[in-house]
């Protein structure tokens, strides 16, 4: 990882990472080092063996405003091979989110605009304030929400997601929880104890269990239940009965007592 970090945070508590966006300024709007930066955190976090969550969160009255409009203006004079490269890191940082070994929680305490709903799609669970605003608002730029479109498809559904990419409307977080892309949604009072209390739930247990579980969400979700996924879960619950934490999960209950992951 980064040793120093310029438009993100790092902190570590135990077995918990927390990942802040770090510019308040400007609403944490993003750019090429921030999309850098959190690429770097949560690549290291997710390699990290003592980590066992992650809480991703903005500094500031926003969660994040999407793109910084310095880095705006610097790619409108993007050629076509510079705006690939500049898109695929974009994409980079959000596979990287998606698919880290840690299960990931989104704390969304402002408003959550164009970019930063990627940011907050591929995330594993998602914890809002009631008062949160979101917005898909790239095509009033004539734009499109192309790069972010698959994590946030994914988590608010096709037909939430027809009106909202093509209506640039804000949307409340209760309509945000209605269509799934929010599990959870707090008064700002609450918003630190709720996010704690699914970190609690989610560092009690089995890390190895834990990565598989979200391995296996992306692996079957969507798929036909096919004779090939049947198959396929067959041998991935066989291996993970069969595995070091497989074994210990199944004798420490039996034997009425904690499992190693939590004695540790």
């Amino acid at each position: 990882m980064m040793t120093t970090f310029q438009n993100i945070a790092v902190e570590r508590e135990g077995r918990l990472a927390k990942v802040i966006l770090n510019r308040p300024e400007v609403r944490n709007a993003f750019n090429e080092l921030t999309i850098a930066e959190l690429t770097a955190a949560f690549s290291a976090l997710g390699s990290d063996a003592e980590i066992r969550a992650i809480v991703l969160s903005g500094r500031g009255l926003s969660f994040c405003a999407g793109a910084d409009l310095n880095w705006m203006k610097k790619m409108a004079d993007y050629s076509h091979a510079e705006n690939l490269a500049d898109a695929g890191q974009l994409a980079t940082m959000l596979s990287t989110i998606y698919t880290c070994p840690k299960p990931v929680v989104a704390k969304v305490q402002g408003d959550c605009y164009a970019g930063g709903m990627g940011l907050v799609a591929a995330c594993d669970i998602v914890v809002a304030s009631d008062k949160v605003n979101f917005c898909l608002s790239e095509v009033k730029l004539g734009l499109i929400p192309a790069t972010i479109s698959p994590y946030v498809i994914k988590a608010m559904g096709e037909q939430a997601a027809r009106r909202y990419f093509l209506s640039a409307e804000k949307f409340s977080a209760s309509d945000a929880a209605r269509m799934g892309l929010v599990h959870e949604l707090v008064s700002e009072e609450e918003l630190d104890s709720k996010v704690a209390q699914i970190v609690h739930a989610l560092v009690s247990n089995s890390p190895h269990a834990v990565m598989q579980a979200k391995r296996l969400v992306r692996a079957v979700g969507g798929q036909e239940i096919s004779a090939a996924l049947i198959a396929s879960t067959v041998k991935d619950i066989a291996e993970i009965r069969a595995s070091d934490e497989g074994r210990e999960g199944v004798r420490s209950f039996l034997e009425k007592r904690k499992p190693s992951w939590l004695q540790a």
